[in-house]
C-alpha cells in the first residue's frame, strides 16, 4: 500500500488543506506529522503567547484526527533528520506540506525539499495559507508592489474564489511508535500569567469556525463603520486562527460570497468587502516580507536610517509595556494585550504611535514586545504594522501623522467603556474626563492613576522636529 506523510506546520486544520487532500487522493495511507524545530525559525522563534496557542491548537488537531481514525505524530527537529527517520520507519514514498513564506523558513524548506528529492522521495508543497503566492501579484514592470492600494486593486481583480476543500471522512494511517505528546514540547508558560487567555480564546479549527460564524451573524454587516470601535464586539478575532492555519483565507473569501451578500444582490455587502480588504492587508504583508526579507530588522524607507530616535529609555519602555503611561487609551491597550494576548487594531496604532513618536523609542522595541505577547504574532503582519505606524515603511502612514490618544479615545470609545474595562481605577470617572483625567488633578489623587509620563503636545513637536532633520528623498 502506498503511504505519504503530511507535514503539518501552520496549517493546523483538516478543511481546505491542499497537502492533506492531495495525499488522500494519491495514497492509500496518510501519516499526519508535526516536527517541532523552533530553532530553525531563528532569529524570530515563537514568543510565549504564540507557544501557548500552538500547544492548544496541536491538542485540538490531534483530537480531530483521532476522530477520523488517525492522530498526529509529533517529533522534535532538526526537521530534515526527523522527516528522514519517519520516512524510513514507515517506508513512505512521498511527503506533502503547505508553504510558508518567512525568510528563514523558505530557505530551510528549499533545502529540505531538494534533499528529499535527491533521496528519491516525492516531496511536494502547496499554496494554502494565502490567497496569492507572494510572486503572483506584480506591477506592470514585473516588480513587487510597495503600496497597498494598487496591490489590492490588482489582487482583487484577479481573485478567483473557489469552494473550500472538504474535511476527509477518514484518514487511513499506519501505526507508528515514538510519537511525543504535546506536553513534551514544553510550550505552556511556567508562570501563571495566561489565565485570561482561556476566557478569551478557543484555539483549534472548531474555535476558528465558531468565531467566524459569530462574526458573519452579528458583525460583518456593520464592519466598515464599526471596526474602529474597541468598546464594541465589532471585529472578527480571527487573526490568531489565521496565523496558525486553523481557517484558510479561501474559506473566508468563499463564506463572504455565500453568506454576506444582501438578498437579491450579486455583490458582497460593504462590510464584507471591507473585511476582505483586511485579509488583503495580510496578503500585502506576506508579499512585502517575501520581497524585502530584512523588513523585521531594517527600515523599508532607507531615509529613516538617519532618523534621530531618542536614547533607549528602559524605564519608559517598561511603563509602556505595563500600561502605566498615564494615558488611558494607551494603558487600556497594553493591559488588554497582557491579559488576553490580543489588542484591538485601532488601539495597536495608538500604542505604536505613542512609543515611536511621543516617546521616540525605536519601533523594534515595540515589535519585539508584540512578538512575545500577541497570540496572533505574525512576522509579516507585525513588522509591516510597526513600520507603517512608525512612518518608515514602503506604504506607511506619513511620519507627521501622530495619533492623539485623547481625541482618538473620545471618537472611538466615547463613553469610556473600553478604558473602564482595562483601567478599572478610572471606572467611576465621567465620560467627559476619562480620556484626560489629569486635567482635574483631584481625580488623579483620588484614583491613584499616574499623571501622563510625557506632554502629548510637546512630545509631538519634538517628533516633528526630528523628522525635519531627515534627508530629503533623493539627497
Amino acid at each position: 500500500m502506498s503511504t505519504a506523510l503530511v507535514w503539518f506546520r501552520r496549517d493546523l486544520r483538516l478543511a481546505d488543506n491542499p497537502a492533506l487532500a492531495a495525499a488522500r487522493d494519491a495514497h492509500e495511507q496518510v501519516i499526519p506529522i508535526y516536527v517541532h524545530a523552533p530553532d530553525e525559525e531563528a532569529p524570530w522563534q515563537p514568543g510565549a503567547a504564540s507557544r501557548w496557542w500552538l500547544h492548544h491548537s496541536l491538542v485540538a488537531l490531534h483530537a480531530d484526527l483521532r476522530r477520523r481514525g488517525s492522530g498526529l505524530h509529533i517529533a522534535k527537529g532538526p526537521s530534515l533528520q526527523a522527516l528522514r527517520e519517519i520516512l524510513e520507519a514507515t517506508r513512505a514514498s512521498a511527503i506533502y506540506w503547505n508553504r510558508l513564506y518567512e525568510p528563514a523558513i523558505t530557505a530551510r524548506d528549499r533545502t529540505i525539499k531538494q534533499a528529499l528529492l535527491d533521496d528519491g522521495v516525492d516531496a511536494r508543497s502547496f499554496k494554502a495559507t494565502v490567497l496569492f503566492e507572494p510572486w503572483e501579484v506584480q506591477t506592470g514592470q514585473d516588480q513587487p508592489y510597495r503600496v497597498f492600494t494598487p496591490f489590492w486593486r490588482k489582487a482583487r481583480a484577479d481573485l478567483q474564489v473557489r469552494p473550500p476543500l472538504p474535511v476527509p471522512d477518514s484518514v487511513p494511517t499506519v501505526a507508528l511508535d515514538g510519537s511525543l505528546a504535546v506536553d513534551d514540547l514544553d510550550l505552556l508558560p511556567r508562570l501563571d500569567w495566561d489565565a485570561g487567555f482561556y476566557e478569551a480564546w478557543v484555539p483549534g479549527e472548531s474555535g476558528a469556525l465558531d468565531a467566524f460564524d459569530r462574526f458573519l451573524e452579528s458583525a460583518v454587516t456593520d464592519y466598515a463603520k464599526e471596526r474602529d470601535r474597541p468598546d464594541r464586539e465589532s471585529t472578527s478575532r480571527l487573526s490568531p486562527h489565521l496565523h496558525f492555519g486553523e481557517i484558510s483565507p479561501m474559506q473566508i473569501a468563499w463564506e463572504l460570497d455565500e453568506r454576506a451578500r444582501p438578498e437579491g444582490q450579486a455583490a458582497r455587502s460593504t462590510g464584507a468587502e471591507k473585511f476582505l480588504s483586511e485579509i488583503g492587508w495580510r496578503e500585502f504583508s506576506v508579499h512585502l516580507l517575501f520581497h524585502f526579507p530584512d523588513m523585521p530588522e531594517k527600515n523599508l524607507n532607507a531615509r529613516f536610517d538617519e532618523f534621530r530616535w531618542g536614547e533607549d529609555d528602559p524605564e519608559a519602555i517598561l511603563r509602556w509595556k505595563q500600561g502605566r503611561t498615564g494615558i488611558p487609551m494607551i494603558d487600556a491597550g497594553m493591559r488588554e494585550l497582557w491579559a488576553t494576548g490580543i489588542m484591538h487594531n485601532r488601539v495597536r496604532m495608538l500604542v505604536a504611535s505613542f512609543l515611536t513618536k511621543n516617546l521616540r523609542q525605536h519601533w523594534r522595541h515595540g515589535a519585539a514586545w508584540f512578538w512575545d505577547t500577541l497570540v496572533d504574532a505574525d512576522l509579516a503582519n507585525n513588522s509591516q504594522g510597526w513600520q507603517w505606524t512608525a512612518g518608515c515603511g514602503v506604504d506607511a502612514a506619513p511620519y507627521f501623522r501622530i495619533f492623539n490618544p485623547v481625541t482618538q479615545g473620545e471618537k472611538f470609545d466615547p463613553d469610556g467603556v473600553y478604558v473602564r474595562r482595562w483601567v478599572p481605577e478610572l471606572a467611576d470617572l465621567p465620560a467627559s474626563l476619562i480620556h484626560h483625567p489629569w486635567t482635574e488633578p483631584d481625580c488623579l489623587e483620588a484614583t491613584g492613576y499616574p499623571p501622563p509620563m510625557v506632554d502629548l503636545a510637546e512630545s509631538r513637536q519634538g517628533a516633528l522636529a526630528a523628522y525635519q532633520d531627515l534627508p530629503k528623498a533623493g539627497d
